[in-house]
């Protein structure tokens, strides 16, 4: 007879501070299929020990708080929208933002966005987190864009930031209403407006 300790996964050892891949792994890949299944508002980190065979008090070491480690899940999935560059800033624009659209829709950690914009709000580790590591890194691509205008003429460099910020505040509009499928007929125009060039 099968007893529930036999059907838990072997406990992993802790190697400290410094991360054992294998470890992490069972980690993030546990995070996943709990967020999947649960959503958010049922996402824990006990769930996940439980799920992953790593202790509570390893996964606290690596990720402050439940934010941080929903952050990484993210960005992991994330990492495979791509920016793509066709020479011209709006139409790069408007591709990219296509697929992050289908991204936040369509995958578990996309659907989390929500909520961690809506927890940093009342949270300020979540806050310090989603302001000092998931926006620089979640903008990288964006800003590869950005650059590449500029090194073609399109923009000036002293107008990226503030292009920048009208693109995220575009986004968050319709990711935060939860209307990306009525706001995505105005991407195309947002993103000529983005990139639009200024009169002297």
């Amino acid at each position: 007879m099968t007893t529930a300790k036999a059907e838990q996964p072997a406990r992993r050892a802790s190697i400290g501070a410094r991360r054992n891949p294998a470890s992490q792994a069972a980690i993030l890949a546990a995070a996943r299929a709990v967020l999947a299944e649960e959503g958010y508002a049922g996402f824990s980190i006990d769930a996940v020990s439980r799920r992953a065979g790593a202790g509570k008090p390893t996964i606290y070491r690596w990720w402050k708080n439940k934010a941080e480690l929903l952050i990484e899940v993210y960005a992991a999935e994330k990492a495979r929208v791509k920016a793509t560059k066709t020479g011209n800033l709006a139409e790069d624009l408007a591709l990219y933002t296509a697929a992050l659209w289908d991204f936040w829709r369509d995958t578990p950690s996309g659907r989390t966005f929500r909520a961690l914009i809506a927890e940093a709000q009342n949270d300020a580790a979540a806050l310090d987190g989603l302001r000092d590591k998931f926006l620089p890194e979640r903008l990288l691509d964006v800003r590869t864009l950005f650059a590449a205008a500029v090194s073609r003429g399109e923009i000036a460099a002293d107008e990226v930031e503030t292009r920048l910020a009208l693109y995220v505040g575009f986004n968050w509009y319709y990711v935060l209403t939860d209307s990306l499928d009525e706001g995505r007929a105005a991407i195309p125009a947002a993103m000529r407006l983005v990139a639009a060039q200024l009169r002297s």
